[in-house]
């Protein structure tokens, strides 16, 4: 039995009437928000299917919203991290250029064709002495056949300058040193090389074989999750007689790095311009070599994820006003069932505003219930999108409590906003119509 109380009453809605305690005349009430909410509830469970079936829209559009959101900030978070051990001080220098491939200074897409052009001895030393520059160096790579205790395998192999490789990478070691200006034939290998290349862990010190050439094993990388953890960096002059086609002082990238991460931007057009006198290049269009600044590649990745992430949970929001539309129409119907029983409490002194509350606690119901759901479901989608995807979003963060407040919040408001008109009209209804209705 459900009551209509005040400080003056108690109105039971089977009973039809509102008695005074006391006195037992026809007192007027006021409902309070604790009976608002008894009175939705009552509603809510006595039109079970109809209010479920509402409900299973609003879970898959929150669950939807939720779980791609939750889904975009980890891979954000990642990329951040990711990122964290990048210098974004770097600006690479690569040979060929299209349009695009380029959208201005710092900023390089990899696409388009290229051209034969090389990069040479003479273009570091064009760049040397540029005001923003601490280091220049030229890099050589190829992929050679690595021979290790009688065992052969196909690797990425980097030539550097052993007097700056050092200070031009944020690099650290698991064991061993990094190169030194006075080596020659030895290297410093990632520690996938390490440990899961060969049957044999490779150990400091011991030697491994690039095309019949010994080099000895000086540092070992620190895990990083990716690619560089297959990586052997060995010194340029040694790289020259081991990688194919390799030739002395023609370089496969110039790495260039500014003094500070403010003035990336103006070094890599001061780069630009050089590298354009020297090179003869009289139009931006003309040019034979490419600029990628990392400082730039890292934002675009990550306003790239933001804008994804934005675009897909729109898309996941049209099943919220699918969920919305639902409601209204529960709520349509609710107003016509209830309609004789809102004529009934308006008679024994129920104002408008209590027969809009009691529809709108309804509807908020049916949004937070939904949300609930939805919330649940938005996590099991988040975390089987991350295993789909793999690598390290599977040990990602789920939801944060932030997301799951957010999608709780617009669960209840796309349910309040649902139910404002059928909640208005049902509070609109003349006492004397509504008892007359069939």
């Amino acid at each position: 039995m459900l009551f209509i109380t005040s400080k003056y009453c108690h109105a039971s809605l089977l009973q039809n009437r509102c008695v005074d305690p006391n006195s037992k005349y026809l007192k007027g009430c006021s409902i309070r928000n604790a009976t608002y909410f008894k009175l939705a509830l009552n509603m809510l469970l006595h039109s079970k299917l109809r209010s479920w079936l509402t409900i299973i829209g609003i879970v898959i559009g929150v669950g939807a919203v939720v779980g791609i959101i939750s889904l975009g900030d980890n891979m954000q978070a990642q990329v951040q991290s990711s990122l964290a051990s990048i210098d974004l001080t770097n600006i690479i220098i690569m040979p060929g250029y299209s349009k695009a491939q380029s959208q201005g200074p710092g900023f390089a897409s990899f696409g388009g064709g290229t051209t034969t052009a090389q990069l040479t001895k003479h273009d570091t030393d064009t760049l040397r002495g540029v005001e923003g520059i601490s280091y220049v160096t030229g890099q050589i790579s190829g992929r050679e056949g690595i021979s290790y205790n009688g065992e052969n395998a196909t690797l990425s192999i980097t030539g550097v300058d052993p007097q700056v490789w050092q200070y031009m990478n944020s690099i650290e070691l698991q064991s061993g040193r990094l190169l030194e200006p006075a080596d020659n034939y030895v290297a410093v290998i990632g520690s996938g090389v390490a440990s899961g290349i060969y049957k044999k862990n490779i150990g400091v010190n011991q030697i491994i074989a690039i095309k019949g050439k010994s080099f000895r094993v000086v540092g070992i990388l620190k895990e990083e999750g990716g690619s560089e953890d297959r990586q052997i960096y060995i010194p340029i002059d040694a790289a020259v007689n081991v990688i194919t086609d390799a030739k002395k002082d023609v370089y496969d990238s110039i790495q260039v790095k500014a003094q500070s991460v403010d003035i990336v931007d103006t070094v890599s057009t001061t780069i630009e311009k050089k590298l354009m006198i020297s090179r003869h290049v009289n139009k931006a269009d003309d040019r034979d070599f490419t600029i990628i600044a990392l400082k730039s590649m890292a934002q675009s990745i990550t306003s790239m994820i933001s804008s994804m992430t934005l675009f897909l949970g729109a898309i996941a929001a049209v099943s919220l006003i699918v969920g919305a539309v639902g409601i209204a129409n529960t709520m349509f119907t609710s107003v016509l069932e209830k309609t004789k029983d809102i004529g009934t409490m308006k008679a024994i002194g129920a104002k408008n505003k209590d027969i809009l509350m009691i529809f709108l606690f309804n509807s908020a119901m049916v949004g937070l219930v939904g949300g609930i759901l939805g919330v649940m479901l938005g996590s099991v989608v988040s975390s089987a999108l991350r295993a789909m995807m793999g690598g390290e979003l599977t040990s990602a963060s789920g939801i944060s409590p932030y997301l799951i407040v957010e999608g709780l919040l617009l669960a209840v408001s796309v349910g309040v906003i649902s139910g404002v008109v059928p909640a208005y009209r049902a509070s609109r209804l003349k006492p004397v119509d509504a008892l007359r209705y069939e």
